[in-house]
């Protein structure tokens, strides 16, 4: 009998244990209401810099740029509006780097005609601690919806959607041939230039992006068209070493395939959240959340997002991860068109 009480009772406290460090688990991967946007819009972009979160750009009806800047201080939970970009453009690509936020590429209007994608090549800096921008050596291969991140004191453009090469085409449209490209662009801020690298193996647009341990990873995104109405998408994750130009084996899968996610990087892994899908039957918009971790090769999955978006603006402060904004279904349903104004935190650790 006392050897019965002592199994039971050491099997009471390693359930009792196991039951704590779920609950703590629990704890650790919660999300906090923000304040809300000020600006509810799909297309924005989001990027942490100097302990604060900066949302960029915004799309109105008939893909009309709103080029707004706000800036999220997490210590006193303010939203303020900053000097708008210096050309108001969608589906840009942004980075931190050195405290400066660096934009490339992107869309706008034609001149005139019908609305249209016109594939952009601008390159700007914006400083946030004085508020301006600052134009840069505009980015060789004109392009929208790339992906921009920084690795060893250089920031690599990666990706996105322009016209055909040759094409006497200036814009693209979901009706209008275009393609994915697989282009990687280097920019050195210390010298103003660029200067070409190894194309990515699977050339796409609306992906997501992190580096970890001096690696680069494309996840997701999609394939052949940048609308989700014509395109594809993808879960594949490839792996770029900056350091020596080469690409990797094709790593472990995305456990749910989407584009327009947002993502942050923190503690070696890269988080993606959101995003969108279409196919005949159906078009929806994501709640997932799901972290990749290089150094184990796996991909786990967190809470969802309390409301399913995409083209939404995501930034790591700390190990915070703020989901900010964007749309709440998939684009193209006539007569439908709902923006967030969600603020949702993802807090990873326990405070």
């Amino acid at each position: 009998m006392p050897y019965l009480i002592r199994r039971v009772s050491v099997s009471f406290w390693v359930l009792l244990l196991g039951m704590c460090f779920f609950v703590s688990s629990i704890h650790a991967q919660r999300y906090v209401k923000g304040p809300i946007f000020p600006d509810p819009s799909e297309e924005v972009y989001g990027v942490a810099a100097g302990g604060k979160m900066y949302v960029l750009g915004g799309l109105a009806p008939a893909w009309k740029p709103k080029g707004f800047v706000y800036e999220y201080d997490p210590a006193i939970q303010q939203w303020n509006k900053k000097k708008s970009m210096a050309l108001a453009s969608h589906h840009v690509a942004l980075v931190e780097m050195n405290g400066k936020i660096y934009v490339f590429g992107g869309f706008n209007l034609p001149e005139s005609g019908p609305p249209a994608w016109v594939p952009l090549n601008n390159a700007w800096e914006y400083d946030p601690v004085a508020d301006s921008w600052k134009a840069l050596a505009p980015l060789p291969t004109k392009r929208g919806s790339p992906v921009a991140v920084a690795s060893g004191g250089k920031i690599y453009v990666i990706g996105g959607a322009s016209v055909h090469p040759g094409s006497s085409a200036t814009a693209i449209r979901p009706d209008l041939p275009h393609r994915s490209l697989g282009t990687v662009e280097e920019y050195d801020p210390k010298t103003n230039t660029w200067r070409e690298r190894s194309s990515m193996p699977t050339p796409r647009n609306h992906a997501a992006v992190g580096e970890v341990n001096g690696k680069i990873y494309v996840i997701g995104g999609r394939l052949g068209a940048a609308f989700i109405g014509v395109a594809s998408n993808t879960d594949l994750v490839e792996e770029y070493n900056p350091s020596t130009d080469q690409w990797g084996t094709a790593r472990a899968r995305m456990i749910t395939p989407r584009s327009a996610a947002a993502w942050g990087v923190y503690n070696g892994r890269i988080y993606v959240a959101g995003g969108e899908f279409q196919n005949s039957q159906l078009m929806a918009a994501f709640r997932a959340v799901e972290a990749y971790e290089p150094a184990t090769n796996t991909w786990s999955a967190l809470p969802q997002m309390p409301v399913p978006r995409h083209g939404l603006a995501g930034g790591m402060i700390g190990s915070h991860l703020h989901l900010v904004s964007g749309t709440i279904q998939s684009s193209g349903i006539v007569g439908m068109h709902i923006d967030s104004d969600s603020n949702d935190i993802l807090e990873l650790e326990a405070k």
